[in-house]
């Protein structure tokens, strides 16, 4: 079985008992979290399969927060030819690790 959830403007394919890595959540690790966004639900064996328009009703995924980090840097690099302008600056988004649980469908 898995979903497809939408959460901080972005949408992920979830399982229960995978991890996932989203953007930030408020919460601390093992805080419990319920994305009620859910886009699409699957059996996942080639069975059911329920669209949402542009969610399926009733539907909820819980997980529990693993950790709160921060994800990979992204170099930023600005230049501009012939005057003597380079700029080079870092970036970490700060992200969420979740745990899926369960899928209610």
């Amino acid at each position: 079985m898995y979903a497809v959830i939408q959460t901080g403007g972005k949408q992920y394919r979830v399982e229960p008992g995978k991890t996932v890595v989203v953007e930030k959540l408020a919460g601390d690790a093992g805080a419990k979290v319920v994305f009620d966004q859910v886009l699409l639900v699957s059996s996942g064996d080639g069975g059911s399969v329920s669209v949402g328009k542009p969610l399926v009703a009733g539907a909820k995924v819980t997980g529990e927060i693993v950790e709160q980090t921060r994800g990979e840097k992204l170099v930023v690099f600005k230049f501009r030819r012939r005057k003597n302008y380079v700029r080079r600056n870092g970036h970490r988004q700060d992200v969420t690790v979740v745990k899926v649980n369960e899928i209610n469908a």
